[in-house]
């Protein structure tokens, strides 16, 4: 159960599909609305506010990669992005426009409700840290402090825009500093779900972080890659 009814929004083409995703995040306790298009859905953000969007990329009039650019950089919001083919190259682009998740249709409703669970928590708190090792309140590193009760990323004074993925991804890393930790450990430690072996998300993820982080992304001081294992965050 949740402790308050968050708002989700379903933008997708399909009548049938947003009704059975209506209905079936309704029953476990959401607050749910669909609409079928960007342009529909600019009007209702423009009305109603939402936790989070759930986003076809195949849609008419603007494309879902348009729509989940224009969200992460006009709000900010967490994107959940359903592709019609489940294509990786579709998924690794979604990622790097911002999106924090991705489901391939046709998808099972249990693990559409993992995700949003799973992203929500992430988004609301900032402080979904694995229960045997609590996190402490701050991480500093380089110019960079992260605010783990603020959710936030400074850099020299100044707010660093992280997403949702981005943020616990970085946390995980500092509270693991300077151990290497491969990509099932990443996976389940920050979206909470088994590990698939054509999930790209943790690299997409580490890729957007190094290219906030790091003063050369090719060539990264903090967020290394353990050839064949995972990655391993360096701190003196």
């Amino acid at each position: 159960m949740i402790n308050r009814r968050q708002r989700l929004l379903v933008v997708d083409d399909e009548p049938k599909l947003r009704g059975l995703v209506q209905s079936y995040l309704s029953q476990q306790g959401y607050e749910v609305d669909t609409v079928s298009d960007g342009e529909s859905m600019d009007r209702h953000l423009a009305q109603k506010s939402a936790d989070l969007v759930i986003l076809d990329l195949m849609l008419p009039g603007e494309d879902g990669l348009s729509i989940a650019r224009r969200l992460r950089l006009q709000r900010n919001m967490p994107i959940i992005i359903l592709s019609a083919r489940g294509e990786e190259l579709d998924r690794i682009v979604g990622l790097e426009m911002g999106a924090d998740d991705y489901l391939a249709k046709p998808f099972n409703p249990r693990e559409l409700l993992a995700r949003v669970r799973s992203v929500l928590r992430r988004s609301s708190s900032g402080n979904g840290s694995c229960p045997e090792n609590r996190s402490p309140d701050r991480f500093d590193f380089g110019p960079y402090t992260l605010h783990v009760d603020r959710h936030q990323l400074i850099r020299n004074g100044e707010p660093v825009s992280l997403t949702s993925g981005e943020f616990t991804l970085l946390r995980i890393f500092l509270e693991n500093a300077n151990r290497v930790l491969d990509r099932n450990t990443l996976l389940e430690k920050t979206k909470g779900y088994t590990h698939s072996p054509f999930d790209r998300s943790i690299d997409v993820c580490v890729g957007r972080l190094r290219r906030k982080i790091e003063a050369n992304p090719s060539q990264p001081q903090y967020l290394k890659t353990v050839r064949g294992v995972g990655y391993i965050f360096l701190l003196e």
